[in-house]
């Protein structure tokens, strides 16, 4: 007799046979193929897609694929277990090879078309026929999406080749650009930041492309040779892979009456998308002008807590298109993003960003970016004046939304009650003249320094006594502020015990992370990965998933600390240009 399983006690899946009976293809059973798509998914020309919501794409396999890494953590979410990632079934389907899953997991995946807006303007240029037909996944091929422990996931490899949306590229992602997203997304789940999740990455042992990408000790802006790269597949998850520039293309579709399903198709991705992302907040029974604003409403709050979060930890999205929005919230495309060190309000680590999507400008860039999102929805409301109004009041509120997202974020990483405005500008001005390293600047503040000693850990400039005027004044200036900072905390004056401290710096250190991606620990992993060697990266990928721990003096040693001087203004660890 089989004994009943207990609470503790989990299935576990360990091979494809195991997993296959969890598929669950939602967005293929429901939206609507491309009329114009091939069935058996051999469809790798750039080409225009006309209508339908995917179109079904085989997957070109890497060669010879290499196990590098895969994500514990989301392992265990999942009910996967770890052996799972090296086994070869595993392996080739998340290497891109599904002519051998069992059923009824699909042998054929699917890619989706969307639309772009740079900074709330609409674009059709970079589709190759200026039409904006054919813009959308170049190289994410979703390939399976599968329900598992009660929770919908999509899954998506990262450079499984060539689509009708490929715009004459390769379809190929590199080894580099795949660590860096590998280890960026479980940091952020880490961090507490809304993101899609790395499942696992695996690197091919003989194909090979070229990229432009830096000569050693460049300091050039761009990318100023070509080199020989080995291709990777990671494959990132997430409840859905829906886009702002997804309901964008839906949306100007519908606008402009671009075929006699446009607004159809709209409605469609737009329930589905509710379906996916928000039904614990949006009920089904519910007509779909209700449905439409409380969407809105909803994914207003996700994304002004979202972009709150990013500066909270330091994060720099760099490419801030609608594109690279999920529709559901989160963080999504880990392409030219950067984690600030060197504190900057206009720190932006792609050379191609410009200011618009620079650190502190994100709450503004998140606000056209609503917008866009906001328009999207129009179509859905013709006829429906009231509801219309209402969500043009909603898109309005943005900035004030955000700004309270804002407020609140920095009084806790402060320790503060309530936000201080005066406090924080002279912090501010502080921060960028010294200049200070962010991170370690607040987590020396979390342990509520009694002066202004710890906080020179963070410094990367000597502001000892004796020094220049301009010095003697900034240490002054630090002096008064945290005598000042101090006392808005409640640790100045009578009664004060060391019980209020201790509880005031542990909920700072919450959410004031020790340790941040910074690129200069992942350069090295990367390059050794290449080599064969993944110790590295797997070492820094224990280090980044656990961001709040005080981990062990070596680790401390070797992580916590600052940017050295000769790794400044450095091509592809200070900044770079777009992923690849």
């Amino acid at each position: 007799m089989n004994k009943p399983l207990s609470r503790e006690t989990r299935f576990e899946v360990t091979n494809l046979e195991e997993l296959a009976p969890m598929a669950d293809y939602s967005l293929m059973d429901s939206l609507n193929c491309d009329p114009d798509a091939t069935p058996d998914g051999v469809d790798h020309q750039p080409r225009q897609v006309y209508s339908g919501h995917y179109v079904p794409v085989r997957p070109t396999p890497i060669e010879n694929p290499e196990y590098v890494a895969h994500s514990p953590g989301l392992f265990r979410e999942l009910g996967f277990a770890d052996s799972l990632a090296q086994s070869g079934d595993f392996v080739r389907m998340f290497s891109g090879d599904l002519s051998h899953v069992p059923a009824p997991i699909s042998k054929v995946g699917w890619a989706s078309g969307y639309a772009l807006s740079i900074y709330g303007t609409e674009y059709t240029q970079q589709c190759p026929f200026q039409t904006g037909n054919g813009y959308g996944d170049g190289r994410a091929i979703s390939v399976l999406e599968a329900v598992l422990n009660g929770q919908r996931w999509e899954m998506q490899l990262k450079g499984g080749g060539q689509t009708p949306y490929c715009r004459g590229a390769d379809g190929r992602a590199v080894l580099r650009s795949s660590v860096r997203e590998f280890l960026a997304q479980e940091h952020m789940y880490a961090l507490g930041v809304p993101t899609s999740r790395s499942l696992s990455l695996y690197v091919s042992k003989t194909e090979r492309v070229r990229r432009p990408w830096y000569s050693p000790g460049s300091d050039s802006l761009d990318p100023d040779q070509l080199v020989t790269e080995p291709v990777a597949i990671s494959t990132r998850v997430a409840p859905s892979f829906i886009r702002v520039g997804q309901l964008e293309l839906f949306g100007r579709r519908a606008r402009k009456q671009e075929h006699p399903r446009a607004m159809q198709e709209l409605e469609q991705l737009v329930l589905h998308l509710i379906d996916r992302e928000y039904s614990d907040v949006i009920d089904q029974a519910l007509a779909t002008p209700e449905k439409i604003l409380m969407l809105a409403r909803a994914f207003r709050s996700r994304f002004a807590s979202l972009v709150a979060n990013w500066i909270r930890v330091g994060y720099c999205q760099g490419n801030f298109n609608s594109d690279n929005c999920a529709a559901g919230g989160f963080t999504l495309d880990y392409g030219p993003f950067g984690f600030c060190e060197v504190f900057e309000p206009f720190y932006q680590p792609w050379t191609g960003g410009g200011q618009h999507f620079a650190f502190l400008n994100q709450p503004a860039a998140a606000e056209q970016n609503f917008k866009s999102f906001c328009s999207a929805l129009r179509p859905l409301l013709n006829g429906h004046e009231g509801e219309l109004a209402e969500l043009d009041e909603i898109q309005k509120s943005f900035p004030q939304v955000m700004q309270a997202e804002m407020q609140s974020m920095w009084s806790a990483k402060l320790g503060l009650e309530a936000f201080d405005v005066e406090l924080f500008r002279e912090l501010m001005m502080l921060m960028t003249h010294t200049p200070v390293d962010y991170t370690v600047f607040f987590r020396e503040l979390s342990a509520i320094p009694d002066d202004i000693e710890p906080l020179k850990k963070s410094f990367y400039r000597s502001l000892d006594e004796g020094g220049d005027a301009d010095s003697a004044g900034l240490l002054k200036r630090w002096s008064d502020w945290l005598a000042e900072w101090q006392s808005q905390i409640g640790l100045t004056g009578a009664g004060n015990g060391s019980r209020l401290r201790e509880e005031r710096s542990r909920s700072m250190k919450l959410v004031n992370p020790k340790y941040t991606m910074r690129e200069w620990f992942v350069v090295p992993a990367y390059q050794r990965a290449a080599e064969g060697d993944y110790q590295p990266l797997r070492a820094l990928q224990d280090v980044l998933t656990q961001p709040y721990a005080e981990q062990s003096t070596a680790v401390e040693s070797q992580y916590y600390r600052l940017k050295p001087l000769e790794l400044f203004n450095l091509g592809g660890v200070s900044h770079y240009s777009c992923s690849s």
